[in-house]
């Protein structure tokens, strides 16, 4: 099943349960978040982007609006791509809730 999802800075994300990744359309682009679910945490696996989208700034509001969207379903969640991990890091007093206790970016 393909969920629509709310838009956040003009980025509308699309959660397709089927593939089970996150997508983000624009100009004829597509990027995609894969992750796996267990039980209340999600585990964000792998990030892609293609570089006409990444130049355009996309990068950082399409994580966000991921991040945004698994605050609003109150679980937890595991950025296990290096590029997931990276936004951590740098966002990590905004986003620091949403890691499972015990886990440190």
């Amino acid at each position: 099943m393909i969920k629509h999802l709310p838009m956040t800075e003009d980025v509308e994300i699309t959660d397709n349960e089927f593939l089970r990744q996150f997508e983000f359309q624009k100009d004829g682009f597509m990027a995609r978040i894969e992750y796996a679910q267990q039980e209340r945490k999600i585990f964000l696996t792998k990030y892609e982007m293609p570089e006409e989208l990444e130049e355009k700034g996309y990068r950082d509001i399409f994580i966000k609006a991921v991040f945004e969207e698994v605050k609003n379903r109150g679980i937890s969640l595991v950025p296990t791509s290096p590029e997931i991990a990276g936004f951590m890091r740098k966002n990590r007093r905004k986003y620091k809730e949403l890691l499972p206790v015990g886990i440190n970016i």
